[in-house]
C-alpha cells in the first residue's frame, strides 16, 4: 500500500497523511466493482446530498471524535468545545478560535491544506495534476483567457480548517461562476485512478483583482461535498476576509496569478520540483507580489 507523503513546513519533515475512510476509497478506485460504481456514486449529486444530511443530522455527533481523533485535526483550535457543536458538519466547517490564524505578509494561503505550485503554465499547456495531464482551459470549462500563469493548488484534507479565505486584499466585480460536474474524491487514493478531478469536479470560479493584477480562486467540490458554500459579501475584500467553506469531504482550493505577478516562497518552489506537497496553514504567507 503506497503511502502519501508531503512536508511539514514548520519542520521540514516528511510526513505520510493519516486518510480518513480509506477503506472505502480503495474499494471504490482500486476494485473493479467500486470503478463499474462511478455514475452512481459520482455522477450525480444524490450520494453527496444524501451523505450531506446524515452529517447534519443531530446523530452525526458520534462521529466527530472519530475526526477529532485523526492525527493533525487539532480540535482544540475550535472556537467552542466538541460538545457545543449539534451536529457533524457544524464541527467540519467550523470557525477557529480568534488568532489562531495569523494573517502574515505578502500573500498568503487562502485555506490549510497540502499545497502544489506550478509555474509559468498557458492556458493550453497540459500540466500535471496527480499524474494527468491538465490545463488550465479544462478546469476553467472553455473559458480561460489567454497568457502564462503561475497556478498553486491547495489540497484540504478531512481534518483541515474548511473555511477558505482571501489571500491578499483584493474586489471582486463578478459573481462567481459555478462549473456543474462530478463529485470525485480528492484524496491521494482517489486522484490515483481518478486523477482528472480538478477538471471534471464541480469548480466555482471567482476572477479578482489585486494590486499585482487579476488572479483567480477555483474553489473544488468533491465526493461529500455536496455543498460549496460561499459567504463573502460586496466587492472590496482585506486579506483574510473569509470567503467561504466546504461541507464534509476532501476539497481543492486553486489559487492562479499572472506568471511572475507573485514571487512565491522558495521551499514551496523547491519542494513542488522535487514533486512534494508542503502541508500550509490558511493565513500563512506563501509568497509576496513581484517587485517592478
Amino acid at each position: 500500500m503506497q503511502k502519501v507523503e508531503y512536508i511539514d513546513r514548520k519542520t521540514g519533515a516528511r510526513v505520510v497523511e493519516s486518510v480518513m475512510g480509506d477503506g472505502a476509497l480503495r474499494f471504490a478506485y482500486e476494485t473493479l466493482l467500486g470503478r463499474t460504481l462511478w455514475p452512481v456514486l459520482f455522477g450525480s449529486k444524490i450520494i453527496s446530498a444524501v451523505l450531506g444530511r446524515r452529517y447534519d443530522s443531530p446523530k452525526s455527533k458520534k462521529d466527530i471524535a472519530t475526526l477529532a481523533a485523526i492525527s493533525g485535526c487539532q480540535p482544540e483550535e475550535a472556537e467552542k468545545p466538541m460538545a457545543d457543536y449539534g451536529s457533524f458538519n457544524e464541527f467540519f466547517t467550523r470557525r477557529l478560535k480568534p488568532g489562531t490564524r495569523p494573517i502574515g505578509e505578502g500573500v498568503v494561503s487562502p485555506a490549510d491544506g497540502r499545497l502544489m505550485l506550478y509555474l509559468n503554465a498557458d492556458a493550453d499547456q497540459p500540466f500535471p495534476l496527480k499524474g494527468a495531464m491538465r490545463s488550465l482551459r479544462m478546469v476553467f470549462d472553455q473559458q480561460a483567457p489567454s497568457g502564462k500563469y503561475d497556478i498553486a493548488v491547495i489540497r484540504l484534507a478531512p481534518v483541515d480548517y474548511h473555511r477558505f479565505h482571501f489571500p491578499c486584499a483584493c474586489s471582486t466585480s463578478e459573481a462567481v461562476k459555478v462549473v456543474p460536474g462530478q463529485y470525485h474524491s480528492v484524496n491521494p487514493i482517489a486522484l490515483v485512478r481518478r486523477p482528472d478531478v480538478y477538471a471534471d469536479n464541480e469548480r466555482q470560479i471567482l476572477k479578482c483583482q489585486a494590486a499585482f493584477g487579476d488572479f483567480w480562486l477555483v474553489d473544488v467540490g468533491a465526493f461529500g461535498v455536496g455543498t460549496i458554500v460561499q459567504t463573502y459579501t460586496g466587492e472590496k475584500h482585506d486579506k483574510g476576509d473569509e470567503k467561504g467553506y466546504f461541507k464534509f469531504g476532501g476539497s481543492t482550493v486553486i489559487f492562479i496569478a499572472r506568471a511572475g505577478a507573485v514571487t512565491f516562497d522558495a521551499d514551496l518552489v523547491r519542494n513542488s520540483a522535487e514533486g512534494v506537497e508542503t502541508r500550509v496553514l490558511c493565513g500563512e504567507r506563501i509568497g509576496c507580489a513581484a517587485e517592478g
